[in-house]
């Protein structure tokens, strides 16, 4: 027994010595692992916290323009974040009629470009305390920090938060940074 429970564990530190750093660079998002070689439509379908972002996606008609090289820095907001929402607006946006305005709020999610968060805050650092994106829908996204120079922050125009729960989510097209509130343009 202790002969195969050797085998066994040199058998996992072989895989690990032949893909140095995967291992390490996959996180768990709603119970499920993001892989690093996977994209990001790939990966958030698997995730049980972001079920209304992927019927979002769906129903902009986004899946295609997320699962190209890119890379692309998308800001994910949870089930929970959407909750936040008034009561209907989901429901409202994922409406044909209202495609237009599901992919503006979308897209606004969406920055063209890799930005991990250590790349976040030097921008931040650059930028004097805050941190300028324009977002694939053309309109300006502000990252700020957090209080204890630790967290990060995403703003919209009009002020609106959300803090960002999870960062660099690394995707073959880009990352992933999920984020508890949906900011508007």
């Amino acid at each position: 027994m202790r002969f195969v429970t050797r085998l066994m564990l040199a058998a996992t530190f072989a895989l690990g010595a032949a893909t140095p750093g995967l291992a390490q660079n996959v996180k768990y998002v709603g119970g499920a692992a993001m892989y690093p070689q996977k994209n990001i439509v790939e990966n958030a379908v698997n995730s049980k916290d972001h079920t209304t972002l992927v019927a979002a996606v769906k129903a902009a008609g986004l899946v295609d323009t997320l699962m190209t090289p890119g890379p692309f820095t998308v800001f994910a907001p949870t089930n929970a974040a959407f909750n936040k929402l008034p009561p209907g607006t989901v429901a409202t946006l994922v409406k044909p009629e209202n495609k237009a305005m599901l992919t503006s709020i979308l897209t606004y999610h969406v920055v063209s470009g890799l930005y991990t968060s250590a790349d976040l805050m030097k921008l931040i650092k650059q930028g004097g305390g805050e941190a300028k994106l324009k977002t694939v829908n053309g309109e300006t996204l502000s990252v700020l920090p957090g209080r204890s120079g630790k967290s990060l922050f995403i703003a919209d125009a009009k002020g609106h938060t959300s803090r960002i729960t999870i960062a660099n989510v690394m995707q073959s097209n880009g990352v992933i940074h999920v984020v508890n509130t949906v900011v508007t343009p």
